[in-house]
């Protein structure tokens, strides 16, 4: 099945998000600048000067010596970037893959996805459509390529969708800059007359790249379809929040603190799993009347206790006002920040009292068996059957540290165990997983971890770890073997997180 590819041109991406900013600018002139060279250039135009033939690129003088009253303002560049970000991350709602095209343009790997809404029309008509309704100008295109579907949406029909294998036919009319080519080459079609596509990219490629180099013929195979064109989607920040409805409204203060208690015993718990703590917070109540109140607090590190973050929150508590009752409890993170791994075990403790811990193991092995009882070091070893040790002694010392930059489980399988997995994507987490005649459907996952085995040791394909956890809240680590590609990789079950 062919790729599809969906490309979203926000036309005046840095004008349409001051105007929703500063109201009073709609409809007006202005324009954004920033300092170059020692002049004030243009960086970005609202749309009723650029139909004046105002465009990016000239002298803030000359644009004031025609127009005196248009209003200048300092261009934000790493606004529009964040901005541009969180549209990406917005559509993840129409297709899992989206890439940003700085400045100005979104990409959408749409393979799939547009049979939810129709067809590939209403789908581009409902995403464009919602964009325009939140104030922004946009132009769009569907096409097998990036390349093509990126000339349509700026130099083409808005709203056009390319069908499969036509990507050269509708590039032919189109200019030369339609193939994202860089200003040198472009000038240098224009003094040997190329104005459209079509007057040459019948040429030989031979050619093609003695003449305007290599740069030149990837994109135009990169438009064509003959060559790959990579993206690298964005990665939306994980949403910390839990939720507690009250079966009855709650209008005390001990009834709010104990639904705070079981919300921050969730999000640590949560915390402790992914390595992270909380910065801030807010806790909200939902009152049977309809309005919202809220207390918020702030932390100078991060912090997953629950035990500490409920007395920050607890001095707060009486500035809830319950009403008539609160029927909802929201707590969530907005910031949310890495929690550095300390090991605080036992046998790392540089100062330990040695008869201290000796006396406390033989009560333990007395009371259990000494088979109860294992002690491991870390091994400078990659595969992770292979990364640790253990030991009777207590003296032993470690030869290097453990690893915290990645979470792995406690329990480990002695040996890696064959599974049958469904997997939507290359690169993707199963959906579910057969072991032991189960099926068991995966409703969570973090990763891949990248491991690969010691080159002087053994050769071989890397595995990819993932972290997934099912439907009951058992998690798992798994691992594909190999790489999609020549042929099919094998997926194991490795351990189990306790």
């Amino acid at each position: 099945m062919p790729k599809r590819y969906l490309y979203i041109w926000f036309q005046y991406l840095a004008t349409n998000r001051l105007a929703k900013m500063r109201p009073e600018l709609r409809g007006k002139p202005f324009l954004l600048y920033a300092p170059e060279h020692g002049r004030m250039v243009i960086r970005a135009a609202s749309q009723s000067l650029t139909k004046e033939g105002i465009s990016p690129g000239m002298v803030v003088a000359d644009v004031r010596a025609i127009l005196p009253s248009v209003e200048v303002l300092p261009d934000e560049n790493v606004a529009d970037e964040k901005l541009l970000k969180d549209l990406a991350e917005w559509c993840l709602r129409y297709s899992p893959v989206v890439a940003t095209d700085s400045p100005d343009g979104l990409i959408l790997d749409i393979s799939g996805c547009p049979h939810l809404w129709g067809g590939e029309l209403p789908y581009i008509q409902s995403i464009t459509a919602r964009f325009r309704k939140g104030g922004y100008d946009v132009r769009a295109a569907i096409a097998e390529t990036i390349g093509a579907a990126w000339a349509v949406a700026h130099y083409g029909k808005n709203g056009m969708i390319i069908e499969s294998g036509r990507q050269a036919e509708v590039l032919f009319p189109l200019p030369p800059t339609a193939l994202r080519l860089e200003s040198s080459t472009l000038q240098r079609m224009e003094k040997l007359g190329f104005r459209q596509i079509g007057q040459f990219i019948g040429i030989p490629h031979l050619n093609l790249r003695r003449r305007f180099g290599e740069a030149m013929l990837i994109r135009l195979k990169q438009a064509l379809g003959t060559m790959h064109e990579p993206l690298q989607p964005v990665q939306p920040a994980p949403i910390y929040l839990e939720r507690l409805p009250c079966l009855e409204p709650i209008r005390t203060a001990t009834g709010i603190e104990i639904a705070l208690r079981r919300l921050l015993e969730s999000l640590c718990e949560r915390f402790s799993r992914e390595g992270k703590g909380m910065r801030t917070g807010i806790f909200k109540g939902y009152r049977i009347d309809g309005e919202t109140v809220q207390i918020s607090i702030g932390t100078n590190r991060a912090s997953r206790n629950a035990t500490r973050l409920f007395k920050l929150f607890e001095l707060k508590i009486p500035e809830i006002e319950p009403a008539l009752g609160i029927e909802l409890f929201t707590l969530e993170a907005t910031l949310v920040e890495e929690v550095s791994e300390t090991q605080e075990a036992l046998w790392s403790t540089a100062n330990r009292d040695q008869a201290a811990i000796s006396e406390l193991v033989d009560n333990i092995s007395g009371k259990l068996g000494v088979q109860a009882i294992h002690r491991y070091l870390p091994l400078e070893h990659h595969w992770p059957e292979s990364s640790v040790k253990e030991i009777s002694s207590l003296e032993e010392q470690p030869e290097t540290e453990w690893r915290t930059d990645c979470p792995h489980p406690i329990h480990l399988l002695p040996e890696p165990v064959p599974i049958e997995v469904m997997v939507v994507l290359p690169d993707y987490p199963p959906m579910h997983f057969r072991y032991k005649n189960e099926v068991i459907r995966i409703v969570r996952a973090d990763g891949p971890e990248r491991i690969e085995q010691e080159w002087w040791l053994q050769s071989g394909p890397p595995r990819d770890y993932y972290r997934v956890e099912d439907e009951s809240g058992a998690r798992y680590w798994l691992f594909r073997l190999g790489l999609y590609g020549d042929r099919k990789p094998q997926w194991f079950l490795h351990g189990f997180f306790v």
